[in-house]
């Protein structure tokens, strides 16, 4: 089988420095793990007790991956960071001691059940500034937090927004500001304190340096500079972070020099695609035919550590790769490796097709 390696020790490096460096100028964080798929020996591998120590919460968006991190050390504190669905509400209490809530009805929901279970459900109330994903609209936060703050089993902790993940917004001072000051406005009209206001993901992380983050803005909700050293704010590597931390490798599994144009009529059959690159029709190449496909990950996601091997075609589970002239004396049984990216690497932790080795 095709497989994905995780490099745990560059990884909690990674989270070091992050705790280190987001510590130093007063921000509290949550490393986000749905990268991982819910793995838990990938999980265990990283989450010990001074990686953990160094953060305030651990998030996912799947029920199934909280479990896994509470079966790990319950006492991680664990947050679901997308809006529950209203009939996952139960669950949600159980492995959740945080989540993120844009909808009346729902919370109303996990306070009921926050009530059965005989406990106080912390939530964070995310704010829409722009990105058109989840958020409750700005002027209707007010009466938001007027019902919420109505019920004696949620405690409202913090303010977020989500920016970058859909349409790419970018967070800017003036984004976040608003949004810190929406933090005050509430705390004066309601008398409550809200502890944090969260203002995003590793998207934001570039603008602490150029000092371009409100003080008020004291959260983050970071995933893919912990796991893959880059912020999406650039696409750079952050810091001294490292980018070395996962690998794929993949097997062969036929090799033989073929053409590079498909013979008979083209239908709408196909259900993978093709490189666009415009071919010579009598130009052949030795061609490897790879044990992964569609189905576990998009080559447009992967990127081939060797020289010369150029990406052909794929469809479900099998994708091709051109090797030129096989210089290299390539054959069935070897195998190449491959740098998958962020989305790469969650498609590849989520395919059960697809072993998982930390090494």
């Amino acid at each position: 089988m095709a497989e994905i390696r995780t490099n745990a020790q560059n990884i909690k490096g990674n989270i070091r420095k992050l705790s280190e460096y987001l510590n130093k100028h007063n921000i509290k964080w949550s490393l986000i793990v749905k990268i991982l798929g819910g793995h838990k020996d990938v999980l265990s591998a990283i989450l010990d007790k001074e990686v953990i120590s160094g953060m305030h919460s651990v998030g996912d968006s799947r029920i199934s991956s909280l479990r896994a991190i509470k079966s790990i050390n319950q006492d991680i504190t664990t947050m679901y960071i997308k809006p529950p669905a209203i009939n996952q509400v139960d669950n949600v209490i159980k492995y959740a001691d945080i989540s993120l809530n844009t909808s009346l009805p729902t919370t109303e929901a996990l306070n009921a059940s926050a009530k059965n279970a005989g406990k106080t459900h912390k939530i964070f109330i995310m704010v829409e500034m722009g990105e058109l994903r989840e958020g409750v609209l700005r002027e209707n936060v007010i009466n938001f937090y007027n019902s919420v703050f109505d019920m004696p089993n949620i405690e409202v902790i913090g303010i977020g927004t989500n920016l970058g993940c859909m349409y790419g917004i970018q967070p800017t001072y003036d984004k976040l500001i608003q949004l810190s000051m929406l933090r005050e406005i509430i705390e004066v009209k309601f008398g409550k304190k809200i502890h944090f206001v969260s203002g995003g993901s590793s998207i934001t992380l570039p603008l602490i340096g150029k000092k371009m983050i409100p003080a008020g803005c004291n959260h983050l909700r970071i995933g893919e500079a912990a796991f893959m050293g880059t912020s999406p704010f650039d696409n750079k590597r952050f810091k001294d972070l490292s980018e070395d931390t996962f690998e794929f490798k993949a097997n062969i599994i036929e090799m033989r020099r073929k053409s590079n144009t498909p013979d008979g009529v083209i239908g709408d059959g196909n259900i993978g695609h093709t490189n666009d690159t415009e071919v010579h029709e009598d130009h052949t190449a030795f061609k490897a035919i790879m044990d992964f496909g569609l189905i576990d990950v998009d080559a447009a996601n992967i990127k081939p550590k060797r020289k010369n091997v150029v990406f052909v075609g794929t469809s479900s589970d099998m994708t091709v790769y051109s090797i030129g002239e096989n210089d290299d004396k390539l054959k069935v049984g070897d195998s190449l490796k491959f740098r998958p990216d962020y989305t790469g690497v969650a498609r590849l932790m989520t395919s059960k097709f697809i072993t998982k080795t930390v090494v």
